[in-house]
């Protein structure tokens, strides 16, 4: 397991060459290495040349959001409830997704949930008890910004739970999201991926935007330097808890196109009143997999 590493002192925010021969990294550095910048859009075998155009996106997420705003109407007037788990590397762009799948919803009936590290009280709790406590209640969308999944990845790589902790939770979350699902939870799990450039580039532009800046954790510091760590335990995630609740995998090197196709997938599944076939549109396959075909096509670079 690996151990843990203090993300402010010496060496935080550098990264060394490694087994996989990616070049040394220092965030701190005030500009991108040339070679970084420009291998960044590729990396992890993303399967564009090309950023989606803005124009483009702009209107086909016009189109979206209204087609979530239908959603909303039908989980309110059906008392359904939806659960939308994201999770990915940092950097990967979770927050920014989420926040244009809810930027025009109630937020009384469209809830965000981004829980801290747990206290004293909740570290003495049964692992799963602080995210029961914030499903949906009928009527309701919530939207976990990270998740049961922290001791899946986070967890494990930093040394923050033991191996017995981290092999018990792949056991035992499909058994909680089965649960979920017979109760008639609609749940979605969704996981973004980026490159190791790709990564490297986000967080380095994170850290110099003043306005960003707050959005760093100790742990991003580590993120760049343990990107394999990382994947090993990615892929091990992917394996064991694509069961009761399947995942989706988002190559997510183009935000614009992730966030599209992240709602598309969602707004695809669900039998809502009024749905448009065409302004929802067809799903990239591209760069939305479910967990097998990801792994199978050879994981995370």
């Amino acid at each position: 397991m690996a151990g843990k590493k203090g993300a402010g002192g010496k060496g935080a925010g550098k990264s060394e060459a490694g087994a996989s021969g990616r070049a040394a990294f220092d965030i701190k550095t005030p500009k991108l290495p040339d070679p970084i910048a420009a291998s960044a859009f590729a990396s992890g075998d993303f399967p564009y040349e090309r950023k989606l155009k803005r124009k483009r996106y702009e209107a086909e997420l016009a189109d979206l959001q209204i087609e979530m705003q239908k959603l909303l109407n039908w989980v309110k007037e059906a008392g359904e409830r939806v659960v939308i788990v994201f999770e990915g590397r940092d950097g990967a762009g979770k927050g920014g997704t989420i926040h244009r799948f809810a930027q025009h919803m109630n937020p009384r009936d469209a809830r965000i949930v981004a829980l801290s590290k747990p206290s004293d009280i909740e570290k003495g709790q049964w692992y799963f008890q602080r995210y029961a406590a914030q499903m949906p209640t009928r009527g309701e969308i919530v939207f976990f910004d990270r998740s049961w999944y922290n001791r899946a990845m986070v967890e494990p790589v930093m040394g923050f739970c033991t191996d017995e902790q981290h092999e018990r939770f792949l056991d035992e979350a499909p058994a909680f999201e089965g649960l979920l699902r017979r109760d008639g939870i609609h749940i979605f799990k969704l996981f973004l991926t980026i490159g190791p450039e790709m990564q490297m580039k986000r967080l380095h532009a994170r850290y110099h935007d003043p306005l960003k800046r707050w959005k760093l954790s100790p742990i991003d510091f580590e993120a760049i330097d343990r990107f394999d760590e990382y994947s090993a335990a990615i892929e091990t995630m992917l394996e064991r808890t694509d069961s009761e609740v399947r995942w989706t995998v988002i190559r997510a090197n183009d935000k614009l196109r992730a966030r599209l196709n992240a709602m598309r997938h969602v707004l695809d599944a669900l039998p809502y009143a009024g749905k448009d076939e065409a302004a929802v549109g067809d799903v990239d396959r591209r760069i939305v997999l479910g967990a097998r075909s990801f792994l199978k096509r050879g994981g995370e670079s």
